[in-house]
């Protein structure tokens, strides 16, 4: 018992840790990989770095897409492209 009792902190240490960094970070790696898998054309989207636009073609090739702006048709690779931005973009308004 008292070979358990010294390891016993550092086995809560990862159990915790586990619970609140590993997983959720696994869990949102999944829903990323979901969101960009689910995209088509006509879905209005925001890059990480902040650019809007409409999503005109996707390329299963190299996993890329084409998006249109203001200025133009520019291509991003899909993991280029905000999840949690993206959809609030598209939630519908609360009244």
């Amino acid at each position: 018992m008292g070979d358990i009792g010294q390891f016993l902190p550092m086995i809560l240490i990862f159990v915790v840790a586990y619970f609140f960094m590993i997983r959720p970070q696994m869990k949102r790696q999944k829903d990323e990989k979901k969101f960009s898998a689910e995209l088509k054309r006509g879905d209005r989207v925001i890059t990480k770095s902040g650019l809007h636009g409409k999503v005109v073609d996707l390329n299963d090739k190299d996993f890329s897409c084409i998006i249109e702006t203001m200025a133009g048709k520019l291509k991003f690779d899909r993991s280029a492209i905000s999840m949690e931005m993206s959809t609030k973009l598209n939630a519908p308004e609360k009244k």
